[in-house]
């Protein structure tokens, strides 16, 4: 297997079944990942010493999904100067609101790129984006994936006009 150019944590078991789209869009686009949960509270070293880390092993974006207080995209931003991505999960009583604010209000010099509430797959094309700087085989795919998307709307289109008419 490649060297993983990304890095996906999540901050419980939990947190799996929305992150598992993130890997699903890393797969159709060709790019390599490793995924592990890393806790923010209950296993701060871990977090430190993956983002201390990544760089050294080749990773180039880091991700992470967490719910409630979130700040395991923080935590990773405060010890890498990587590009960080937080994906807010919807849990707990406020159902992703207070995810999405842990994880967007940074301090300056520490960002973290924050797409929405369950934004796992948003997550990976903004990754792919990143990396499409350096590799060209990532912004060639990232180029068709767009057209087929817009080529399909237009068909979906087309189809329900002829439904009005």
């Amino acid at each position: 297997m490649k060297k993983p150019l990304v890095g996906i944590l999540v901050g419980s078991e939990s947190d799996f079944p929305i992150m598992e789209k993130t890997a699903e869009v890393l797969k159709e686009m060709g790019v390599s990942y490793e995924m592990d949960i890393s806790s923010a509270h209950r296993l701060p070293e871990k977090t430190t010493q993956y983002a201390r880390t990544a760089r050294k092993r080749g990773i180039e974006v880091l991700i992470a999904g967490a719910g409630m207080a979130a700040h395991l995209a923080g935590v990773l931003a405060s010890h890498t100067t990587l590009p960080v991505i937080g994906v807010p999960i919807k849990s707990g009583a406020l159902n992703g609101a207070d995810a999405l604010y842990s994880t967007v209000q940074m301090p300056p010099g520490v960002p973290v790129a924050t797409v929405g509430i369950d934004g796992a797959k948003n997550a990976a094309y903004l990754a792919c984006e990143i990396l499409s700087i350096k590799h060209p085989e990532i912004a060639k795919k990232l180029e068709n994936f767009r057209s087929k998307t817009k080529k399909a709307l237009e068909k979906k289109s087309q189809t329900i006009k002829k439904k009005k008419s």
